[in-house]
């Protein structure tokens, strides 16, 4: 596939930077992101943000209006808008651009000559935070750094307390003289530190923990008021590429109170080829269409500023909506003015959707059939079809054998293991509601003959492993971090962590009937689990709910199944269909596909919510989620690009191409090749895609360097996707290739056997088998050149080496190895 060429970078850049000067070269409707604002203290602060609506997108003019106060001596104004005391009083800021009515804000100093305390959970942990002194690279990590340590992101500040003030008694404080302290004269480089200067003597940070000091160390006082949640303004914003957009972040209280912790909170990009944000929160966009967010963190709490950076071309000749992902997707190209491509045509449409709903290639009757057909709806029947076909359940089984990882471990493990994939393929083939599947899964009980999904519990035997796999598979949420500390990205607890795991601590077993196999029975015992950190016994915990009274006679695997499958869960249901959106286009909604959190968004929330609401309705049909995908013009649309979309990655303004997994280009091989694989214990010429569990890659190389996973993980990460040079080198000139192109019977050979069928009609099928679609006649005119050439070097040799039927057979097989090296048969597209 050839890529057309895109607008010169330097025309987009120009045509930006003409585009921001205009934001302020006309009449400007300036905004303010607050009319007053008090201030107590010397040394609070507010962060103002200018914005410009007077153009197609709302501007960010922060840095480009000039402040004034009156009167002068209350407040100072730093250039990017930030306002601290100068003395008492009440001043009027005012904002003016070049041109357009002003803007004011009223800012209020009280108290200025007056030291306020130091909260030590909410003023000084955040400042170790921002500075990087509690990070897991530094003092952070387990066991501190050089002999002193402190919380991992300040997650456990009263252990932070008693390490600065009682640990090694107290030796990295001065009281005395605070200014001579160990922890401020290494943070600023008075006297040597491995991490280096963390901060400037004498700034507002400096002055924060020298004052603490002197205030005698004090610990938050046990009524003072918590901050319950954060948020960022602006929440988003439709912006020019290289345009700037402040941030401003307020902390709200226990108590009712808010405050401005702009300068304290911590940013970081998501995508940071899109943008990027420094430590006073400024986002720079970059050029790239699509949306992007900056993750906004101060202490547990989290939020997130997203960003939409529009292209601006026309739209024209956009495909026409065939149902709400259409359409969803149609507006948000329409708000980036990115135009689709085209839509596929037959023949890379039935590839396409064949091998990603049954894993296989099309057969040459199935093109044939298909290509001819005048049918309007025939795209649609041939996705029921294959979702009607064994092949749709074996591919999606291997697909849901990995994730929930069926390893044969032990040789005795294999009944287990072939139950189990057994039960998920005919769970797929009868298209059993997806919650009564996991249900299922999830309270399995018993012994693995009678019932299958107990292997779930064989391979993942420790209660933390099972909560972690069941809430990443299931939910999309990553609860590892949160065993040790907080979650740095999320806002779950060792609580949460510890609480949730304790549906899993009444799960027991027993020896089975057969070697190596359990029987796994509920214990009849309370549910509970101590949080090891703080010894507090958590009982069963749905996530983000409180605690459930689990009488010891019920199991409460049953509890935690209700909730988890209910419609009203906000996780199930979109985890599920993100994972099949990767599925069929690549990407997620949400990447990585099971990492689903706030600092995390959704390219498309709301078609990820709709398309979460519609698998939810449907009673939680994958087969009709599949039809759903499938029939969106979305997903049929064509991978090549247009002049406007070859850079897009995110907007699916066009197929992504993807390479063929490990089983189903084996597979692929084999068909095109006419040949077959031999697996211990399978039937000859058994597909790849229908083999149960891991044991088989220690069979096949080629399944091992083309990343067939090993199913020892539930991260769909473990299969490897990437091209490399191992691959390459196997399929260029490996023996494994090499005999499947030779084999007698192979199709190679039976096309260079049938002399009596014009070359034209052998060529296009070889081009069917491979690429289910006929040969351009520029195709047909290279491969028959190359057959006069063998033909010709075989007349011409008088020792008879070369002999008219090797000089066929070689011909063809020169041509079969030359497709099954091409990235139009390797890649889906």
């Amino acid at each position: 596939m050839i890529a057309l060429p895109s607008v010169p970078r330097i025309f987009l850049i120009l045509s930006a930077l003409a585009i921001a000067h205009l934001t302020v070269a006309q009449d400007a409707k300036l905004g303010i992101n607050r009319t007053e604002a008090t201030l107590t203290g010397p040394d609070a602060g507010t962060q103002l943000i200018i914005s410009n609506s007077a153009g197609k997108y709302e501007a960010d003019l922060t840095d480009k209006v000039t402040f004034s106060a009156e009167p002068a001596n209350v407040v100072n104004i730093d250039k990017r808008g930030y306002v601290t005391p100068a003395g008492n009083g009440t001043a009027t800021i005012t904002a003016k651009a070049e041109t357009g009515a002003p803007v004011t804000c009223k800012i209020t100093v009280k108290e200025f000559e007056k030291e306020q305390p130091v909260d030590f959970v909410n003023d000084l942990v955040p400042v170790f935070t921002k500075h990087g002194c509690n990070g897991g690279g530094c003092h952070g990590k387990s066991g501190g750094q050089n002999n002193f340590r402190l919380s991992l992101l300040g997650y456990e500040p009263w252990n932070d307390h008693d390490y600065l003030v009682r640990e090694s008694r107290g030796r990295r404080i001065s009281p005395a003289a605070p200014e001579h302290s160990l922890i401020v004269m290494k943070a600023t480089g008075e006297i040597p530190h491995e991490g280096g200067i963390r901060m400037e003597k004498f700034s507002p940070d400096y002055e924060m923990i020298t004052r603490w000091i002197k205030q005698g160390m004090p610990y938050t006082a046990e009524d003072a008021p918590k901050v319950e949640r954060i948020e960022v303004f602006p929440k988003d914003r439709i912006a020019t590429p290289h345009a700037k957009q402040q941030l401003a972040v307020t902390a709200f209280f226990s108590d009712g109170s808010k405050r401005d912790i702009t300068r304290l909170a911590i940013f970081e990009a998501n995508q940071e080829d899109m943008a990027e944000v420094n430590e006073f929160g400024t986002v720079e966009l970059h050029d790239k269409t699509g949306t992007t967010s900056v993750m906004v963190k101060f202490q547990e709490h989290v939020d997130v500023f997203r960003a939409t950076i529009p292209l601006g071309a026309e739209m024209k000749n956009s495909p026409e909506p065939k149902n709400f992902i259409d359409e969803h997707i149609l507006k948000k190209l329409t708000l980036l003015g990115l135009p689709p491509s085209e839509v596929s045509d037959d023949a890379t449409f039935i590839r396409r959707v064949t091998v990603d709903i049954a894993g296989r290639l099309p057969t040459v009757e199935e093109t044939k059939a298909f290509l001819v057909s005048n049918d309007p709806d025939k795209r649609a029947k041939h996705i029921d079809s294959l979702l009607d076909s064994p092949d749709y359940a074996a591919f999606f089984a291997q697909k849901w054998a990995g994730i929930l990882r069926n390893k044969r471990s032990k040789e005795t493990y294999k009944r287990g293991t072939y139950s189990f994939h057994e039960w998920i393929k005919t769970s797929l083939a009868e298209n059993r509601p997806f919650d009564e599947f996991v249900t299922e899964l999830v309270t399995a009980s018993g012994e693995i003959g009678e019932n299958p999904p107990v292997a779930w519990y064989r391979a993942v035997k420790d209660n933390k492993e099972q909560m972690q796999d069941v809430a990443q598979v299931f939910m999309g949420i990553r609860m590892q971090c949160a065993q040790c500390h907080h979650h740095p990205y999320e806002k779950w607890s060792q609580d949460d962590y510890y609480g949730f795991t304790a549906f899993f601590t009444a799960v027991g077993r027993k020896a089975g009937d057969a070697p190596d196999e359990e029987i796994i029975y509920h214990k009849r015992t309370t549910a509970q689990m101590a949080n090891p950190n703080t010894k507090v016994v958590l009982k069963p915990r749905p996530l983000g709910e409180e605690q459930l009274e689990i009488p010891p006679t019920a199991d409460p695997r049953f509890e935690l199944a209700s909730w988890m499958t209910s419609p009203e869960n906000p996780y199930f249901a979109k985890m599920l269909v993100n994972r099949y959106w990767k599925h069929f286009f690549s990407r997620g909604l949400v990447e990585p596909e099971d990492d689903m959190r706030v600092t995390n968004p959704a390219t498309h929330p709301e078609l990820l919510a709709d398309l979460a609401g519609s698998f939810t309705q449907s009673g939680f049909d994958l087969k009709e989620l599949v039809r759903t995908i499938c029939n969106s013009q979305t997903y049929q649309l064509s991978a090549l690009p247009n002049e406007h979309n070859v850079a897009d990655s995110q907007n699916y303004s066009r197929y992504y191409p993807k390479r063929l997994q490990a089983e189903v280009l084996l597979d692929a091989i084999n068909v095109v090749s006419n040949s077959s694989e031999k697996f211990t214990g399978q039937p000859i010429g058994v597909r790849a895609t229908y083999l149960p569990d891991d044991k088989f890659n220690s069979q096949s190389y080629f399944l091992t360097v083309f990343g067939r996973p090993e199913m020892d993980s539930a991260c769909e990460c473990e299969r490897v996707a990437d091209a490399n040079l191992a691959q390459s080198l196997h399929l260029i000139n490996s023996d494994t290739i090499q005999n499947k192109l030779s084999n007698a019977n192979g199709r190679a050979v039976q096309l260079a056997k049938a002399t009596e069928r014009p070359d034209n009609e052998r060529l296009t099928e070889l081009y069917l088998y491979a690429l289910a679609r006929n040969p351009k006649p520029e195709e047909i005119a290279a491969a028959q050149a190359h057959l006069n050439k063998k033909r010709t070097a075989a007349a011409a040799d008088e020792k008879d080496k070369l002999t008219p039927a090797i000089a066929e057979q070689e011909a063809f097989e020169d041509i079969l190895w030359a497709l099954l090296n091409t990235k139009e048969f390797l890649f889906n597209h």
